[in-house]
């Protein structure tokens, strides 16, 4: 049987919202409701990759688990695979989640829904995204769309991802997800990659992969979770708890 692992990377660099992993939302640091997310999904193990001793005792704390990871990293993805082979270095793990640890009101069933593209043994990587209803999201250059073809019920083969509206003509545009589910082998050939020519023009990591021939799939949902970058997102995340 495959073997997952929830990752939640966390970090307390945020120059918005300075120290927002132990933010408390709801009398738990974030990170730690994030723990609970996960926990709620019940999709495999847990561990909080950070760079930072609080997060860590905090997450202890909690009674989960936590891994130190270098804090020169250039990407969450480099962070999650240094903490992956600190935790799983025999190679249990097959199937890994890449769960943000901004992300404290995300539903479960939106976190399994993102192993659901894994299901077809060509795609290395899979992700989420919702249909954008919202019209003044087309065109914000902070909401990534992703443009893909249908590939199954619900889902998308990525072709690219952008911030500039796109596809052009009539048709839905989608929000991409930033929730990722890697095959263990591609998220090693991912991290061994130099960062690529698309990607650093959109600063959209996920470009990496598809310049390389790497297969992204997309399952769509419903909700769009809430990240919380500033005291405003903190403030409506504790609304959402009460």
């Amino acid at each position: 049987m495959t073997k997952t692992l929830i990752l939640i990377p966390a970090r307390m660099a945020s120059t918005r919202l300075p120290g927002k992993p132990l933010a408390d939302v709801a009398g738990l640091p974030m990170v730690c409701q994030v723990v609970e997310r996960a926990r709620e999904a019940d999709v495999g193990d847990i561990v909080v990759a950070t760079d930072a001793e609080e997060i860590r005792i905090a997450v202890e704390r909690h009674g989960a688990r936590a891994i130190m990871t270098r804090t020169d990293h250039e990407s969450g993805s480099d962070r999650i695979w240094e903490a992956l082979l600190a935790s799983d270095p025999g190679g249990a793990v097959s199937t890994i989640i890449n769960l943000q640890g901004d992300l404290p009101t995300i539903s479960a069933a939106t976190i399994r829904s993102a192993l659901l593209p894994l299901e077809e043994k060509s795609v290395d990587i899979a992700t989420l995204a919702a249909e954008i209803r919202d019209d003044e999201e087309r065109d914000n250059p902070n909401v990534v769309k992703v443009v893909g073809t249908p590939s199954g019920a619900e889902r998308l083969r990525a072709l690219y991802f952008t911030r500039a509206r796109a596809p052009h003509g009539d048709g839905p545009l989608y929000h991409h997800i930033g929730l990722y589910a890697y095959r263990r082998e591609a998220l090693g050939k991912f991290v061994s990659l130099a960062p690529s020519i698309l990607e650093r023009r959109e600063k959209l990591e996920q470009l990496r992969a598809l310049e390389n021939g790497m297969r992204i799939d997309v399952q769509l949902v419903e909700e769009v979770p809430a990240g919380v970058d500033t005291p405003e997102d903190l403030e409506q995340a504790r609304r959402f708890f009460k």
